[in-house]
């Protein structure tokens, strides 16, 4: 009978239906690096969503043969191993097309109209003490005629351009850096930075795009200009980041994202001076979590699994 291992349980608010096959599934809450190898002794598939399963780990457990990943990104499996050993891994797609769009138009709505700063106004009275009807004290800057950089054009890239082109903003779907040529329908990454009034981020964190956005990239973009990452926490150098903020090399940020979630309270991107700043937004990577959009990954990851014992894997990365 196969063994079908969940290592994280608590990364999702489902309802997890069981595979229409002959199994025996055990479900933990949560799990730390150092008990994958020991939770996954005589599995022949397990689920994981952020924990890691290494070089080390794959090499300690001979009866896996699939990992299903239940979200998109998979930086957290050593798939180069997996290849190596037939484990086939598959991942969750298209799940969050609508969920994280919102999300990221969001933070870019709450920052392009100084929400937080207003919220703060009003907790200090400013309002209750003025002399007419309204205040001036921030600026707002309305999405209409302004230009988004996209930076990843896939299904969460193309969702968020089709909400900012409904708000009448101009959309650039940024080139690779570095490109030989520019594509039919893009723009050269140097001239998106240089033209956008907010960049937001929807592609992978891959060696390539590890610190993607440094000190250059963030100083060659507008002052005026909000930079919006839905995607991953190392696709920007949060040190360069937090330097723009707090020295005005662009306008403010609004982040889902970090390099290492939970954050330890010594963590820069959760420091409480940079968290008060009312031109910079942090969510803790929630942006793909709507019930509907939870639900959808639910059923997508046991399709996979299915899919993956009658002999037709899907979603395969690896």
């Amino acid at each position: 009978m196969l063994r079908i291992v969940q290592l994280e349980s608590e990364s999702l608010i489902a309802n997890v239906r069981r595979p229409a096959f002959a199994h025996d599934w055990v479900d933990h809450a949560k799990t730390a690096p150092g008990q994958v190898v020991e939770r996954l002794a005589g599995a022949t598939i397990a689920i994981t969503n952020k924990v890691p399963i290494d070089t080390a780990a794959l090499a300690a457990l001979p009866d896996l043969k699939m990992i299903a990943v239940s979200a998109t990104g998979t930086n957290n499996v050593d798939l180069d191993t997996c290849r190596a050993r037939g484990i086939v891994v598959s991942n969750i797609r298209g799940y969050a097309e609508r969920t994280v769009p919102e999300h990221a138009m969001a933070l870019l709505l709450a920052l392009s109209r100084n929400l937080v700063a207003w919220r703060d106004t009003l907790r200090a009275g400013g309002w209750q003490q003025a002399e007419q009807f309204c205040l001036f004290d921030h600026p707002i800057r309305d999405l209409h005629g302004a230009t988004l950089g996209l930076i990843g054009s896939g299904t969460l890239g193309n969702g968020v351009a089709r909400l900012a082109e409904a708000f009448g903003m101009r959309v650039l779907r940024a080139e690779r850096p570095g490109a030989a040529m520019v594509r039919p329908g893009y723009t050269s990454f140097a001239a998106v930075l240089a033209e956008a009034d907010a960049i937001s981020l929807h592609c992978p964190l891959t060696e390539t795009t590890k610190n993607l956005i440094g000190e250059a990239e963030l100083r060659a973009m507008k002052r005026t200009a909000l930079l919006i990452n839905t995607a991953r926490g190392g696709i920007v150098d949060e040190r360069a980041l937090i330097r723009a903020l707090q020295e005005g090399w662009i306008a403010g940020a609004g982040f889902d994202v970090i390099t290492a979630e939970p954050p330890l309270a010594d963590h820069p991107m959760v420091d409480s001076d940079l968290l008060a700043l009312p031109n910079f937004l942090l969510t803790p990577h929630v942006g793909w979590s709507s019930r509907p959009a939870m639900q959808t990954l639910a059923d997508q990851l046991i399709d996979n699994i299915e899919a993956f014992v009658v002999g037709a894997p899907r979603n395969r990365v690896a």
